[in-house]
């Protein structure tokens, strides 16, 4: 078999990619969802970065580059905030883990009563934000609340003040409650890998 030599040209150079009908189509379909992903997204961030720019005032604003950065790299609590937001990341996450695993293990066996208590282990994730944290600080409430009277009683208070005002313990509160919010999301999702 004999090849003209424009024939083995042809098919040794790369295909050049033309546009398509097959090609756009699927671009077409997401261009809805892609406009609305930029919109919602990607405009409020450029936004936003912008905004940290300038300084504002009640009825003006003027750039003033990046004197915002430093001075949030000057302000001393910055530190401790940080601080905080890593001991409370960790700290929520750790005790939300395992808790839900043990939590997933228990209900991945069957026993009786086990159905109810799938309820109850995912109530927490079915009430709304809003009326966890007015349950939250109703908990903490000094007067009404139950819980520093249990630290009292314990012997871990010396008197029933609220959780949330003294700096010893303050940490603490939003943490056990981010606890209580987080452990059903962890059991669900443990839970169906270990059905799967």
């Amino acid at each position: 078999m004999t090849y003209a030599v424009s024939e083995i040209r042809s098919a040794a150079q790369p295909r050049k990619k033309r546009l398509t009908k097959a090609a756009i189509e699927p671009w077409l379909y997401l261009s809805p969802a892609i406009v609305l992903l930029v919109v919602v997204l990607l405009v409020p961030l450029i936004i936003g970065i912008s905004y940290s720019f300038r300084k504002f005032s009640a009825f003006k604003s003027e750039y003033v580059g990046l004197g915002q950065y430093q001075a949030m790299l000057s302000d001393q609590v910055l530190g401790q905030a940080l601080v905080n937001t890593l001991r409370w990341t960790v700290a929520s996450l750790f005790f939300q883990f395992f808790l839900g695993l043990g939590l997933a293990l228990l209900l991945d066996k069957p026993f009786y009563g086990r159905k109810i208590v799938q309820a109850v282990v995912f109530l927490p994730w079915a009430v709304p934000s809003f009326l966890s944290g007015l349950t939250w600080a109703w908990l903490f409430n000094p007067i009404i609340g139950p819980l520093p009277h249990w630290l009292f009683a314990l012997g871990l208070k010396a008197e029933p003040t609220n959780v949330l005002s003294d700096p010893a313990t303050a940490m603490w509160g939003p943490i056990v409650a981010n606890i209580w919010f987080g452990i059903p999301f962890f059991a669900i999702t443990l839970l169906a890998a270990l059905k799967s």
